[in-house]
């Protein structure tokens, strides 16, 4: 599998203009232009620092590029990036979270060749602002429903889902967890599940599964772990069993639920 004119700097003798410098560094591959920048800021006066100072935090702002997952099924993707796990494929998305499918569902991957700029760290948001961010997710109402009827906290249901799908309804494993909530296909029998791929049905079946983990352990750290793993695994370690992507799973939803 798979730069903009800038005046020059006033001086004596020595007197540098930032013009055909801007011109000749422009002329330069990136590493180079990066390496000639260090060694002018040793070299240059003082006067000029200034402006090296600002080169190189142009440099360091290049933004982030991606790529773009061809599907076989005409469908394309654009994620941050991609890798091999075992025999399984995994597309780490932009917007965090992960899908891991079955490299042959996948036709080609090639770069992106439009810049995504890393995100922003904003200043804390109010109460009421983050409230309004954590509701703005897809299906949020059928969430917040099913997850009132069968008295789930909807932030943990919301987190689950990031985690597990990243709210791609047409997610599947190697494994065969299917849909929003990663259904495997005797939950979804459980559970009378006729169709994962439909949102609303796999929902509620997710839901319905982690009430019953969630009335089983008592809290939500072994539930989660019981979703993952399996409810043997838990049994077996009497805790949250010692494996990385299990132990990874269930603090990813518990700070995403805290939020």
């Amino acid at each position: 599998m798979m730069p903009n004119a800038h005046k020059g700097h006033k001086g004596n003798a020595r007197r540098v203009t930032a013009g055909p410098l801007v011109s000749f560094l422009a002329s330069m591959p990136f590493v180079s232009f990066v390496t000639f920048v260090s060694l002018v800021a040793s070299a240059v006066p003082a006067r000029v620092v200034s402006f090296v100072a600002l080169v190189s935090l142009v440099a360091s702002a290049v933004p982030a590029r991606a790529e773009i997952v061809f599907f076989n099924t005409g469908r394309t993707l654009s994620v941050k990036a991609h890798r091999s796990e075992g025999e399984s494929l995994v597309l780490i998305l932009r917007t965090g979270g992960e899908i891991v499918c079955e490299p042959s569902v996948v036709a080609r991957i090639t770069p992106d060749e439009v810049p995504y700029p890393e995100p922003v760290v904003e200043p804390a948001e109010r109460p009421e602002a983050a409230l309004e961010a954590v509701e703005a997710v897809p299906y949020g109402e059928i969430i917040d429903k099913l997850s009132a009827e069968h008295r789930v906290d909807a932030r943990l249901v919301r987190a689950l889902i990031q985690v597990e799908s990243a709210y791609h309804e047409r997610a599947r494993s190697p494994k065969g967890a299917m849909g929003l909530m990663q259904l495997m296909p005797a939950t979804a029998r459980q559970y009378a599940v006729a169709d994962p791929y439909d949102p609303a049905s796999n929902i509620e079946g997710g839901i319905r599964h982690l009430k019953s983990l969630l009335e089983r352990w008592f809290t939500p750290a072994l539930a989660l772990a019981a979703y993952n793993a399996g409810e043997a695994a838990v049994e077996k370690f009497h805790g949250i069993p010692p494996y990385p992507e299990t132990q990874n799973y269930v603090s990813r939803i518990l700070r995403l639920a805290a939020r």
